[in-house]
């Protein structure tokens, strides 16, 4: 069974941004309907060689029948580990959508979107023993506000997560509904949506690790690049389009690299082009690209 994803962001303009070695080697880390490996494969010949990988277990569902194609389900946080254990020591070119998908925010019993009543989960991986239950009634105050202010740039989070606290005592927080009843005075009817989904993308982010994930993911890829190899990478929120600008940038998340008596540094990547972002036809096809933003980096 074909499970429904909508389609990919930025098909065509991801896909380019590698600039295909049709016999090459490449990877999709987030593998989700398969839309953006489905483009990838079209541009290999016999020869070429698609790895893709996915943690969750619906997308395993959507996999592939090519020879060319392997799909591994894992999370791409170990993606060199796995590309060495098929033999893989570099690759040509290297393709991430950082976004959760469409299945994942419409299956309801997710957990991931505003608009259901749901259990509180939001796992990419249902085999992972942290879920947004224990982000919400487990952690302690300060942890607490530490995930909604770090990771939803929310002003109120030390309030929003006192209360939470307060609320907690008499009885667990178990489904989105409850958690909105909680939060419901940092709830104005005119921001409502918006401050929503800061509250589940923060929560969100922690139960999956995405920042420490995304930086880990990062540092292996100058590694995993041949030179000439290209980086297409799609983010959706500014925390982490910054990781990724930054360290395409000066192969570091904070500070300054190290530079000579002449003031230049060396650095892994450089930048192909400038930033992309979907056309105003895409996002009124599909809403959820509007916060999409596409950087290309090409190892040098």
């Amino acid at each position: 069974m074909i499970m429904e994803y909508h389609n990919p962001v930025l098909l065509k303009e991801t896909v380019d941004g590698l600039n295909i070695n049709p016999d090459g080697v490449y990877v999709d880390v987030t593998f989700g309907g398969g839309g953006h490996s489905k483009e990838i494969l079209k541009r290999l010949s016999g020869k070429g060689k698609l790895f893709a990988f996915d943690q969750d277990q619906d997308a395993l569902k959507n996999t592939i029948d090519d020879e060319r194609f392997v799909l591994i389900h894992e999370n791409f946080r170990y993606v060199r580990r796995f590309l060495r254990f098929y033999g893989v020591k570099g690759v040509n070119g290297v393709l991430a959508d950082f976004g959760v998908s469409s299945h994942q925010f419409d299956v309801a019993e997710r957990g991931f979107s505003t608009r259901f009543e749901a259990d509180l989960d939001m796992r990419m991986n249902q085999q992972n023993e942290l879920s947004a239950f224990h982000v919400v009634n487990e952690y302690d105050e300060t942890r607490l506000k530490n995930v909604l202010l770090q990771y939803g740039e929310l002003r109120a989070a030390p309030a929003m997560a006192k209360l939470i606290i307060e609320y907690r005592k008499e009885t667990p927080i178990v489904t989105s509904e409850q958690l909105k009843k909680v939060l419901k005075k940092f709830l104005p009817p005119r921001h409502e949506n918006k401050v929503l989904a800061q509250i589940y993308q923060a929560i969100r982010i922690e139960v999956n690790q995405e920042i420490e994930v995304l930086k880990e993911f990062l540092q292996q890829t100058p590694e995993l690049l041949q030179v000439g190899g290209r980086l297409s990478f799609i983010s959706y929120h500014s925390l982490e389009d910054r990781l990724v600008k930054r360290f395409i940038r000066n192969g570091m998340f904070e500070g300054e690299p190290e530079r000579d008596v002449f003031g230049n540094f060396e650095v892994p990547l450089k930048k192909v082009n400038g930033l992309i972002v979907p056309s105003a036809e895409e996002i009124k096809m599909n809403n959820r690209a509007r916060s999409a933003k596409l950087r290309i980096a090409e190892k040098l």
